[in-house]
């Protein structure tokens, strides 16, 4: 029997995760010298690496003196909060970082609270002790309050505490003890996660909680054995959550070591692996002995909050940046996202459109940049929120949102979110003159708020949010103050027609962007919409040349990217995503057709 640990590392978005399990494959002796090891190794994706985040949850697994110690890195935002539910129960004890000057984070809250529910131990890690204003024990502190307010039992409010510094490569037991490397952390791991509970000698049942996809063997399991043995070319069921069974061989069985896959024979209770041979496998179906089924429980699996639309771009510019621009090809790409993405819906809504629910507006802008990078073209509309009838109450998703902000801001922060129908919840002073805001709100009211709320600040606040419940549909949400200003010419925009549209509001293109009827070139400063012509170039006269006048000033186009422009955009607009650009359109490009439409 091998020695196995089994650990999570769960914390809120940027608290050192990825960097941590960075040093614990370093420090391990996993990797012979001759490797090559790259920075936040587990973040794989370019937009893991671009983002700085963990959208995935990715496993590893490292050697210790003998001891195997299973690592899975979860991401901290709420959007991916399935995610790291499942990986929970797959693992017999946690690491809980916490950022030694920020402390207890709304995320943390959100994930402790489930480790907690799981009856899992946590070894709580404070990370970045290096930095000028940590203040280790005052998070201590802040942690074990928070385990009493979720309820922890006392032997999980006796949790061993470990001070560290990822990004440095040691981590200390006391304050006062020599900085030198993460041994003490290892060691820690080793006494207070319990080893794996389950037996070889009992019949095989293994859970799968995260999927993976190959383009030579199909879809992959990653499953943890609980109980048994498995071996490669095993006839075996498949259980799946809604109880049907399938019979079926393991034609592939890979281990885990580094960041390395490689083929092993079999594997034991306790061990982290993938199998491959089922097409039909999903998060939360267990294998068995055919000779004993014994099926583990199906997993609970957060709805979606939040829904857009995605169709064909129809848009005058259509077809030319794009390679994948037909409803199939999307159509195919939407399914195969589905395969392994678990927290996500898809429907056909007829020709050419497909509503995609998810769990937030980063998850589905996260899959919209993605299709874009693969050479989709294809034009998105407005999020909506999911809203459910419970016993003839319509209800909607609320969320839980946490504002750190300079205190001079608070004011106007508290004034607009009151008008988005959010409720506040507490006010606490920080340290440099910084204000902690939490409120409950609901998701529809924080469509659209974050970039009023980087202006707001200054670009200063920080804004954080995670799911609490459906509750009663809330009325009305004020929406974008703003209008439109609109092209009502094809052609390119000149910088002499620019000049004058400026004053009338902030623009979104620059001279020589191609533009079209109907087409959003600009926020305009009133509420209403406002057709502009941006193609006018100025004539020659017999007064001067065209080139000589005064020089133009333009004011530089405010950037879009594909979360501005989503949170931007009403109802009755649409985003038309390419490879190249993104631009924002009215669904009815014709001007007389849309003011029609509007006075109906």
């Amino acid at each position: 029997m091998q020695d196995i640990r089994n650990i999570a590392v769960i914390a809120h978005v940027d608290h050192g995760k990825t960097t941590l399990v960075d040093g614990l494959l370093t420090q391990s002796g996993t990797f012979s010298d001759r490797e090559q090891i790259s920075e936040r190794v587990m973040d794989s994706n370019d937009l893991e690496r671009e983002r700085g985040i963990t959208i995935l949850s990715k496993n590893t697994a490292i050697n210790y003196k003998g001891t195997k110690i299973n690592i899975i890195d979860t991401p901290g935002h709420a959007d991916f909060g399935g995610e790291v539910e499942r990986v929970l129960k797959m693992v017999d004890g946690v690491l809980l970082l916490v950022d030694a000057q920020e402390g207890v984070m709304p995320q943390t809250k959100f994930v402790v609270k489930k480790a907690l529910n799981f009856g899992l131990k946590p070894i709580v890690v404070v990370n970045k002790i290096d930095k000028p204003a940590a203040e280790p024990d005052r998070v201590v502190d802040e942690v074990f309050d928070l385990f009493v307010a979720m309820g922890a039992n006392d032997s999980q409010l006796d949790f061993p505490v470990i001070y560290a510094a990822a990004r440095d490569g040691y981590a200390i037991a006391e304050l006062e003890d020599e900085r030198k490397n993460l041994e003490p952390l290892f060691q820690a791991i080793i006494t207070h996660v319990p080893a794996p509970s389950g037996s070889v000698d009992n019949p095989l049942q293994m859970q799968v909680f995260t999927l993976d996809y190959d383009n030579y063997v199909g879809k992959i399991g990653i499953a943890r054995v609980f109980n048994g043995r498995v071996k490669k070319g095993e006839s075996v069921l498949l259980a799946k959550s809604d109880g049907e069974k399938e019979s079926g061989r393991i034609t592939k069985l890979i281990g885990f070591l580094g960041l390395a896959r490689t083929e092993i024979e079999s594997a034991e209770a306790g061990d982290i692996v993938a199998i491959a041979g089922f097409n039909a496998v999903d998060v939360g179906d267990s294998i068995v002995d055919p000779a004993n089924p014994m099926p583990l429980d199906p997993m609970h699996l957060e709805e979606p909050t939040m829904s857009v639309h995605f169709a064909v771009n129809d848009s005058p510019l259509a077809g030319l940046e794009g390679k994948h621009v037909t409803a199939n090809k999307i159509k195919d790409r939407l399914l195969k996202e589905m395969q392994t993405n678990i927290a996500m819906r898809c429907e056909e809504m007829g020709e050419g459109k497909f509503k995609v629910s998810g769990r937030g507006e980063l998850q589905i802008t996260i899959l919209a940049e993605n299709l874009r990078r693969e050479g989709f073209e294809f034009s998105i509309s407005r999020p909506e929120v999911i809203v459910k009838v419970e016993d003839g109450v319509k209800k909607e998703p609320f969320e839980h949102l946490v504002i750190d902000t300079p205190q001079d801001f608070s004011g106007a922060i508290i004034e607009k979110l009151g008008r988005r129908k959010a409720e506040m919840k507490a006010m606490n002073p920080m340290n440099d003159g910084y204000t902690r805001l939490e409120f409950e709100i609901p998701a529809r009211g924080l469509i659209g708020y974050r970039s009023e709320f980087l202006t707001d600040t200054k670009g200063e606040g920080v804004m954080n949010h995670s799911f609490l419940e459906f509750r009663e549909f809330s009325g009305s949400v004020e929406s974008r103050k703003n209008g439109a200003l609109i092209s009502m010419e094809n052609g390119e925009a000149t910088g002499f027609s620019l000049f004058n549209i400026q004053e009338r509001g902030a623009l979104f293109v620059g001279p020589q962007t191609k533009v079209y009827v109907g087409m959003v070139i600009g926020e305009h400063s009133r509420d209403n919409d406002l057709d502009v012509n941006p193609i006018k170039s100025k004539h020659l006269t017999n007064m001067r040349a065209s080139g000589s006048d005064d020089a133009i000033k333009l004011v530089p186009p405010r950037e879009l990217t594909l979360e501005r422009a989503l949170e931007w955009i009403e109802d009755d607009e649409i985003l038309e995503i390419t490879p190249q650009n993104i631009r924002i359109r009215k669904k009815i490009l014709e001007p007389n057709l849309r003011k029609r439409a509007k006075a109906k």
